[in-house]
């Protein structure tokens, strides 16, 4: 790629070009999203659930529990009432960053309902500029807890960069960012864990907002993998 530089995150060996393709890392990051957020510059987010990361991260494996028996809460709620208490804002407690998959309904599968979770999804949960942009806004400015990066079981863009085929458009642009992932070697569901657990790290040293978080106790970040039949979903350690 033209005019890129290396990947400054520290967990992917340079693969990762897109992640600096715009100067996103540069030093005025974080100024320029100070100016956008007062917050920022006050000296952060203070969240708006009261949930403990641990609490949050709990909260999506009990709704995954439901979703797994067929005992929805989420479906009882009220949806007129629901769309409008979130007009004038939202309070998600935490975020997920899943592939764009049809088969992966984010709200479903871990049972929350309209402005609890914070989606971002992109074929392969890969992280980019523009993804990772977003999740630093979920947590500076949303107040969430728990980032959650979610694979899932026959992945068509991780089938598609291990068999590393020619394809239309801009397709095999994915196959960059899976590409540490496809290297460790394995099948399908192998290496989908493993760039769920790469594209976690990458989130937790890439930037500096997010890695803030972590440290003073604010965020946690995990990987999971969802079995698209038991409709399960394993977190990964």
């Amino acid at each position: 790629m033209s005019g890129s530089t290396p990947c400054l995150c520290g967990a992917c060996d340079g693969a990762h070009v897109l992640l600096d393709r715009r100067g996103f890392m540069g030093a005025g990051t974080l100024v320029a999203m100070a100016g956008a957020f007062p917050l920022l510059a006050a000296g952060g987010a203070r969240a708006k659930t009261s949930l403990s990361p641990d609490q949050a991260v709990a909260r999506l494996t009990a709704g995954n529990d439901r979703f797994v028996r067929g005992q929805l809460d989420s479906l009882k709620e009220n949806l007129d009432e629901r769309r409008r208490a979130t007009v004038d804002g939202q309070e998600p407690f935490a975020a997920v960053l899943s592939c764009a998959d049809s088969r992966v309904p984010v709200e479903l599968v871990f049972d929350q309902g309209i402005g609890q979770l914070f989606g971002t999804r992109v074929a392969g949960n890969v992280v980019t500029p523009e993804i990772l942009a977003s999740l630093e806004y979920g947590v500076a400015v949303l107040g969430v807890r728990a980032i959650l990066v979610l694979g899932h079981q026959n992945c068509g863009a991780v089938q598609a960069a291990i068999e590393g085929k020619a394809t239309p458009g801009q397709i095999s642009a994915l196959y960059t960012p899976l590409s540490q992932a496809v290297a460790r070697g394995g099948g399908e569901e192998a290496v989908t864990k493993a760039n769920a657990q790469i594209q976690a790290g990458i989130l937790a040293t890439a930037s500096p907002v997010l890695a803030s978080a972590v440290k003073q106790g604010d965020l946690k970040i995990v990987a999971g993998y969802y079995a698209l039949g038991s409709g399960r979903v394993t977190l990964l350690t």
